[in-house]
């Protein structure tokens, strides 16, 4: 009996150990069949590709519709950050480029003002709005009104003058800033090039002077050295002279145009003074 038992009970783990190896193979395949169109969808999903020709298209549709103003002044204490500030009421600014104020003029300026001179100053601008409407009404409109009424304000009392400009974009404003650039480069170069011209012909003049000074000079010392060697073999050696300053005497003019000194005058005086008291 216990062997049958035993028997039994080890038929029945069989069962089980080979009931749960088929399980696991059917899950396996059922996992792998699922697996298998998921890795397939994966695979066949494709990257956006961006059409860098639609962008640009679509870029410079929209510089086409921008419109440019020009700003022919700026009041003082006024940078690109105000007049953005000011003109985005209208609508919305893209770009501003303000022009600076000369070097020589910005010193002449604080030299006369003293500590009162202020900051930065701008001498024009150009501003590009997004529309070309609004530009155009920005130039038409504003163009002669005063910047601000308020009477605390800085700017109280200022004028707009702007104007639109007609077929104008903003890359011509860079082509011509471009320009203005190398042309101030290369004129700094032609003078670059001319003072170091006029350093290097001056330094060789200095030099050739310096030349000829040392050529003098040993010339000069030879010359002395053989009229030593001269005088000391014929035995002329000069003697040292002492020179006495002396003053010479004062001379006075008679009637007569003859000449005679101060005693002499002084006792003729005197004699004539005793003849007349006697």
């Amino acid at each position: 009996r216990n062997l049958n038992i035993i028997l039994l009970k080890m038929k029945n783990y069989m069962n089980r150990f080979a009931m749960s190896e088929e399980f696991d193979k059917e899950e396996q395949t059922l996992n792998e069949e699922t697996e298998e169109p998921e890795v397939q969808r994966k695979r066949k999903r494709k990257p956006h590709k961006i059409d860098l020709n639609e962008l640009q298209n679509d870029f410079n549709v929209k510089l086409s519709k921008r419109g440019v103003v020009y700003l022919a002044r700026v009041p003082p204490r006024m940078g690109p950050t105000k007049v953005k500030l000011l003109l985005s009421q209208f609508g919305t600014v893209t770009r501003v480029y303000l022009v600076e104020e000369d070097r020589a003029a910005r010193k002449r300026r604080r030299k006369a003002a003293g500590g009162n001179a202020g900051g930065k100053r701008y001498i024009e601008g150009w501003i590009e709005f997004e529309d070309k409407k609004v530009a155009k009404s920005v130039g038409n409109e504003l163009n002669g009104t005063p910047i601000s009424n308020r009477k605390r304000d800085v700017h109280c009392g200022e004028l707009w003058s702007v104007k639109y400009l007609r077929n104008f974009k903003w890359s011509h404003l860079t082509e011509k800033v471009a320009y203005e650039r190398r042309v101030r480069e290369q004129k700094l170069r032609v003078e670059m090039m001319h003072a170091k011209r006029e350093h290097a012909a001056y330094a060789k003049l200095v030099e050739a002077g310096e030349i000829m000074d040392r050529i003098q000079h040993r010339r000069e010392s030879r010359r002395d050295e053989n009229l030593s060697s001269e005088q000391t073999l014929h035995g002329l050696t000069s003697p040292k002279r002492r020179k006495i300053r002396q003053s010479k005497p004062i001379a006075e003019e008679d009637q007569d145009g003859t000449s005679f000194s101060s005693t002499r005058k002084k006792k003729t005086v005197s004699s004539a003074v005793l003849g007349s008291l006697s």
